[in-house]
């Protein structure tokens, strides 16, 4: 599984290096949002210490978490040349220390120094990262990713949640987008109302946390709709909504489906016309039975 995850991260790194640095803020996409706002620190990124699985597959997630925060910052990280240059010796043997980094840091003249170490879980990875305050010597922040497993796509937004988990967790979110053929409908996430579609900004709602959200669309006349929709970090997750049309719900209430039949099966017509029939036969029955005598002395007819 290392082999397979580290062809794909070669070849990841050597496409995105190119446009993974850029000075400023990233202008938002609905694809690639970037960050609202970058970071104004100096930042460094001492090393990553691998635990027990490949160095060269560290070395390419350092690299991957090297770039994201390239992107995160506003100001251009020191690359490891420049690093290796200015540091000594005995500071090549930091292995994490507070005060180890913040002699680093003031060396290559940077605010924040970040360091940790790359770890196997079964078949996933973890990493473990440390944020550390040059002025202070202090550590800003620790965080452990989640379990780094799955497809390269998964493997490398884990890599760039932790980048922001460590020095802006603020920007962890994603977005949706809501398109649906009917108009009026109303909009719920999570049990809280959005609003009626159309929604604004193009169905767009931002600014969500990763994970599982619900998803109910209902309108009069409507099937409501409801379905559990997946927001990824600075991504926005399409989802298109049918609403089906429903002869059962009406408002809050029901109502039950009435089909018109011929009033010739109705009972009362068929009572009727029972007792009509009755009626009928006994009086053609008084008629059979009675004679009637006429007197026509002299006429050869009778």
């Amino acid at each position: 599984m290392g082999r397979r995850i580290l062809s794909l991260l070669l070849t990841f790194v050597a496409v995105a290096a190119p446009v993974a640095a850029p000075v400023g803020p990233v202008a938002a996409q609905p694809t690639d949002p970037g960050p609202e706002a970058a970071l104004d620190r100096k930042i460094a990124v001492w090393r990553f210490d691998a635990l027990g699985i490949e160095p060269e597959l560290v070395a390419r997630l350092e690299t991957l978490f090297r770039m994201e925060l390239a992107r995160l910052s506003k100001l251009p990280l020191p690359s490891q040349r420049e690093i290796e240059r200015v540091v000594t010796a005995a500071q090549q043997q930091c292995t994490g220390e507070e005060r180890c980094l913040s002699a680093i840091g003031k060396k290559l003249g940077v605010d924040v120094v970040v360091t940790g170490t790359v770890g196997a879980m079964g078949q996933s990875y973890v990493l473990n990262i440390k944020a550390v305050e040059v002025a202070t010597q202090k550590q800003i922040r620790r965080i452990e990713s989640d379990p780094l497993r799955g497809s390269p796509d998964e493997l490398i937004e884990g890599v760039r949640v932790a980048a922001y988990r460590l020095l802006a967790p603020e920007q962890i979110h994603g977005a949706i987008q809501i398109q649906t053929d009917i108009l009026g409908a109303e909009v719920q996430l999570d049990g809280r109302p959005l609003g009626r579609t159309p929604l604004p900004h193009v169905g767009v709602v931002g600014r969500l946390p990763l994970g599982k959200h619900t998803l109910r669309v209902q309108a009069q006349g409507y099937d409501p709709f409801e379905d559990e929709v997946t927001v990824h970090f600075q991504k926005v997750s399409q989802v298109e909504v049918r609403m089906l049309p429903s002869s059962e719900v009406l408002g809050t209430g029901k109502l039950e489906r009435i089909e018109r039949e011929p009033f010739y099966t109705r009972t009362w017509f068929l009572v009727g016309v029972g007792v009509a029939a009755i009626g009928l036969g006994a009086w053609i029955g008084y008629t059979a039975g009675k004679v009637d005598y006429v007197s026509c002395p002299g006429d050869p007819r009778c």
